[in-house]
């Protein structure tokens, strides 16, 4: 069912939010998404590779080396490296958005389900393919995790190459950001806190705060060179810091598993910061008997509900992948109370893949905007994207805070680009 955000603002709770009139309530039974089957294989079919919709183009190719008797975490890698390889992406990898420092910082995790190792590294500089360096990890130490400088230089002693992974076009964007956005970062208080308090509405309309801000930022982006075609891309990342990670889960015909999750991180991020995606049981969790999960959204709030771990956790007690996955996103909801003043800056997909093949895409939001659901892409002999099955109705507006788009520049199709 497809919700207007205008339908979504006439609610009780968000239009008190919209009015900034800091409206503190469980979530209304009106924004709660109505249930219904979960997506799965039916019968369920082995092989199975689940993913973020940025791995759809890389798919294809790992199934193949999975079908031809391929190792899971391998298949796992072909369709993550991909990302992390294109320097258009900038959610993974090469040309990922960097720190508010202008520096780019990779996370990665795997788990590998037929020998039950794990390895995982955070806050990589300088090493293009950290999903690599994760599998390494696992493979040639006695550790799990690696961080910093340290991960860097182990990085570097198995063959991996440092490589500047800031590109032009990702140093235009951070640019963008410094001039014009730097003070709505990410300096505490942060949404948990009990004395964080939504922004106060700005005086003018709304319509005219947007146009007049995004009409700035387009006009400075032109001035640092940033090519027409791709400037109010460049400007929403300004105003909507995307999180920018891709996971993948997969399952071959003798019900062998793996899992592997990697990211730039959050867009302009303090120095150090780690989100869940090197987090083993967070970003992504593989249990040989049961199954593997993954996420990408607001890592912080998947950390506090340790989401992979607990989805798995969920489908051993009988759960079908999308009830457990559901779950995960109710305990997220849960943590703020229902507070929809807080919730609606926040947002996370979950990627659930049992062992006998059934599979799940959930999500807390139906997407980031009208007509821009939230998907995820599914080969069990056939490639797809499919529409995640929300838990709220409407659309998330990512942190940092920024007053609602007006519906009247939402329906005006630049602004979406």
């Amino acid at each position: 069912m497809s919700v207007s955000r205008r339908d979504f603002v006439k609610t009780s709770v968000l239009g008190a939010v919209a009015a900034g009139t800091g409206a503190h309530a469980a979530v209304p039974e009106s924004l709660i998404h109505p249930q219904g089957h979960a997506s799965k294989s039916d019968p369920a079919k082995r092989p199975t590779i689940i993913c973020a919709h940025n791995g759809y183009a890389y798919v294809e190719a790992a199934y193949a080396f999975l079908k031809n008797g391929g190792d899971t975490l391998d298949a796992g890698v072909r369709v993550v490296k991909g990302p992390e390889d294109d320097p258009n992406d900038d959610s993974v990898g090469l040309g990922g958005l960097p720190n508010e420092e202008g520096v780019v910082e990779l996370d990665a995790c795997c788990m590998h389900g037929p020998t039950r190792r794990a390895g995982s590294v955070g806050g990589v500089r300088n090493i293009k393919n950290v999903s690599m360096v994760s599998k390494a990890v696992m493979e040639h130490t006695g550790h799990v995790m690696l961080v910093g400088e340290g991960a860097e230089r182990f990085a570097v002693a198995m063959g991996f190459p440092r490589e500047n992974l800031l590109t032009d076009h990702s140093r235009k964007i951070w640019l963008l950001w410094k001039e014009f956005n730097s003070d709505r970062d990410w300096w505490g208080p942060g949404l948990a806190d009990p004395h964080w308090r939504s922004p106060a509405p700005d005086s003018k309309p709304q319509a005219e705060v947007w146009r007049e801000r995004i009409e700035q930022l387009q006009q400075r982006a032109a001035d640092l060179g940033i090519e027409p075609e791709f400037q109010l891309a460049a400007v929403r990342r300004v105003l909507f810091p995307p999180t920018g990670t891709i996971h993948c889960s997969v399952l071959n015909e003798k019900g062998e598993m793996s899992g592997i999750t990697t990211t730039s991180g959050l867009a302009f991020k303090l120095p150090g910061r780690c989100g869940d995606s090197p987090i083993i049981g967070a970003g992504c969790y593989t249990d040989q008997d049961i199954g593997s999960a993954g996420a990408t959204g607001s890592g912080e709030e998947n950390i506090k509900v340790a989401g992979a771990h607990t989805i798995v956790e969920n489908m051993r007690h009988g759960m079908s992948p999308q009830e457990a996955g559901t779950d995960a996103l109710k305990r997220i909801v849960r943590n703020y109370d229902g507070d929809m003043n807080k919730l609606r800056y926040m947002d996370m997909t979950y990627y659930v893949l049992r062992k006998d093949g059934a599979y799940a895409g959930v999500s807390l939001w139906e997407g980031y905007s009208a007509g821009n659901p939230h998907k995820f892409v599914v080969h069990d002999g056939t490639l797809r994207a499919e529409v995640a099955t929300p838990l709220l109705k409407g659309y998330s507006q990512e942190w940092p805070p920024f007053p609602p788009i007006p519906d009247e520049l939402k329906k005006n199709s630049e602004y979406l680009k």
